[in-house]
């Protein structure tokens, strides 16, 4: 059973929401975020990447930074720019890239549901990542950002999205990199929170860190609650869940800085005797278990076994696996990519362009191209309870920030 609850949402009036939605705290540096947020005190970076309100160089890890994300939530509900809905309510979330469109439903998980892996991880996490978020959410009270959740659909589900998405939408608008953005607020929310109840279990896609972090703000909570009863706020996180089939994964590349002591020719040799190489091929690979490669100003493609590819183990059968495997390890010699200094990734939204430019500004190394992910590798991994290897998924388009924000 997947717990979906309601909640009185901590949201912008519709005439600030396009001001207010921000991107994500991970997407951004701090840089980056100071620039997007700009003059505007009403962004939402205020809150996820309250650093920019500081001196540059202060350690985004201390306790001010943090304190400064909790003034920066009631600075936003001060003036107005964020008001607590007075009633229960889900929302439907849908984002257009393009031709591409997702619908989600935005609720309150159940961190209960996460703990007994009723809601399935494929990601390790980090523990330094996971001490920032639990600090961030345990000072503000608040989940400021969703978890991207994704749940193998059902026509009853999707009948009921549609119904909804039928009618005059809260929000509708485009953002500066050119998503749309469309928010639809449910007050009648029984059919589908019974709707949900009939999954067996969800998914992680996005967001590992904050739910677990949200798992450990909970536990925070509990121990200095000594009337703790479990109907608490803090027992559930804010996420939205997407079906699989609407989901778009794209590829994270990976880029070399070196050939491991070897000339181009002699690594050639070595690629050629673990795969099929072929020369002048394009840069994005077509099909799972073939890859790109770029070396010396030229496109490279790459096939790998057959027997690699048609393995029963859904780790090791997946591309990021078969090129470490195959050619990272053995022949680069990167054994661990999660700590090598040699190798660096790309996510697939930047474009296999960025591959070549990096190679060539070094004068070195070389670039792998890889074909994403599926959606039903994903699951499966997470269906046996192990991870995918490291950077084998970059989702787009990414959930703003701010539209609808839970407090506990």
């Amino acid at each position: 059973m997947a717990v979906l609850r309601p909640l009185k949402a901590l949201r912008p009036p519709p005439d600030l929401a396009a001001r207010v939605a921000s991107v994500p705290y991970d997407v951004v540096d701090t840089a980056e975020a100071r620039a997007l947020a700009g003059d505007d005190r009403l962004s939402f970076l205020h809150v996820v990447r309250p650093e920019i309100d500081l001196p540059e160089g202060t350690d985004p890890y201390s306790e001010s930074v943090y304190e400064q994300g909790r003034m920066g939530l009631e600075r936003l509900q001060t003036e107005g720019a964020l008001t607590a809905d007075p009633e229960l309510a889900l929302y439907i979330y849908r984002q257009t890239m393009g031709e591409h469109h997702q619908v989600g439903v935005v609720g309150r998980c159940s961190v209960d549901e996460y703990d007994r892996d009723l809601i399935k991880k494929h990601e390790k996490t980090r523990p330094e990542k996971e001490d920032d978020r639990t600090r961030h959410l345990v000072t503000m009270r608040a989940h400021a950002g969703p978890v991207f959740l994704t749940y193998r659909g059902t026509d009853a589900i999707d009948t009921l999205v549609a119904d909804v998405t039928g009618t005059p939408p809260l929000y509708d608008f485009t953002a500066p990199d050119g998503v749309g953005h469309t928010v639809w607020r449910v007050t009648d929310h029984a059919a589908l929170t019974l709707a949900f109840e009939d999954l067996p279990c969800t998914y992680v896609a996005d967001g590992h860190h904050r739910s677990a972090s949200a798992s450990r703000a909970r536990e925070a909570m509990r121990a200095g609650n000594d009337a703790h009863d479990g109907s608490e706020d803090y027992n559930l996180f804010l996420a939205v869940l997407f079906p699989e089939a609407q989901l778009r994964i794209l590829p994270y590349n990976r880029v070399i800085h070196d050939l491991n002591g070897m000339d181009a020719d002699a690594f050639l040799d070595r690629v050629g005797s673990a795969m099929t190489l072929t020369p002048d091929r394009s840069p994005a690979p077509a099909t799972r278990g073939s890859f790109s490669m770029y070396l010396g100003g030229r496109w490279y493609g790459l096939e790998a076994p057959t027997s690699s590819i048609l393995q029963d183990d859904p780790v090791a059968s997946l591309d990021a696996a078969i090129l470490q495997d195959s050619i990272l390890a053995p022949i680069l010699g990167i054994d661990d990519p999660r700590t090598s200094n040699r190798i660096s990734f790309v996510g697939g939204i930047r474009g296999t362009t960025a591959l070549a430019q990096r190679v060539d500004q070094r004068g070195d190394g070389c670039a792998f191209s890889l074909f994403p992910l599926g959606t039903d590798q994903l699951m499966a991994v997470a269906d046996e309870g192990r991870v995918l290897p490291p950077k084998s998924t970059w989702f787009e388009p990414k959930l703003r920030s701010g539209l609808i924000v839970h407090t506990f």
